[in-house]
């Protein structure tokens, strides 16, 4: 018999109904669901108790999604948690704007409840899967401890959001090998992403932002994706 504490989302949307809803549908599959309506307590709530993921409503009272994911990013607490946006906005840019302050997943209403407990249970998938059998990855000045999410450049800790990490860890498996934006999708995001490929392109613009041996060990593949050098370039 298992002994596994239950996973725990917090939901943080402005309309109760719809929080409650998809409270309900989280709670069903086995987790345990706590909802906010208001940006103002999301901060301290995330740092007390970091949950496993986080539904975060775009427009809020109080602090607004947008604002909510740069400040848990940029705390050590929080940094990792998957963030998972809800939001009416569907445009192109509005989801890159997300996706660019540092969420993991977009999904735009009105959406099915169901669809959002798959969307959950996929990002989960990805930032809880076993580690391969080499738990330490590097690649030059750069460490990945897959085991711990520790990322290290030159020895100095950096910060990353879960699905920078695994897509990361993928480039490193897969150094020295042609990558498609549509096999990142589906191998990372672990689903048929409904965000359009260019959310590839911005994980990979903060890849090489914050970590700067990857900034021409990363070669764009014009129209199609990516590659990232058997070894890193020598200066």
């Amino acid at each position: 018999m298992s002994t596994a504490a239950p996973l725990r989302a917090l939901i943080v949307e402005d309309d109760a109904d719809i929080g409650q809803l998809v409270a309900r549908y989280l709670q069903k599959a086995g987790f345990v669901a706590t909802v906010l309506t208001s940006g103002r307590d999301v901060l301290a709530q995330a740092r007390r108790e970091p949950p496993d993921v986080l539904l975060l409503d775009v427009m809020l009272p109080g602090m607004d999604g947008l604002e909510l994911c740069r400040a848990l990013r940029t705390d050590t607490a929080t940094a990792l948690v998957p963030i998972i946006l809800l939001t009416a906005r569907d445009g192109e840019d509005e989801r890159i704007a997300g996706l660019e302050t540092g969420a993991d997943d977009y999904i735009t209403k009105p959406f099915s409840p169901k669809e959002v407990v798959a969307r959950v249970r996929a990002l989960l998938r990805r930032t809880h899967r076993i580690a391969p059998s080499a738990p330490t990855l590097t690649y030059g000045p750069l460490s990945v401890d897959v085991e711990r999410h520790v990322v290290r450049h030159g020895g100095e800790d950096i910060h990353i959001t879960a699905k920078e990490f695994l897509l990361l860890q993928y480039l490193l498996e897969h150094r020295g090998r042609v990558l498609s934006r549509d096999l990142l999708l589906t191998d990372v995001w672990g689903y048929a992403y409904t965000g359009g490929t260019r959310t590839v392109d911005v994980h990979i613009r903060r890849l090489r932002e914050k970590l700067p041996v990857l900034v021409d060990a990363i070669v764009t593949i014009k129209q199609f994706g990516y590659k990232l050098l058997d070894l890193p370039p020598t200066s």
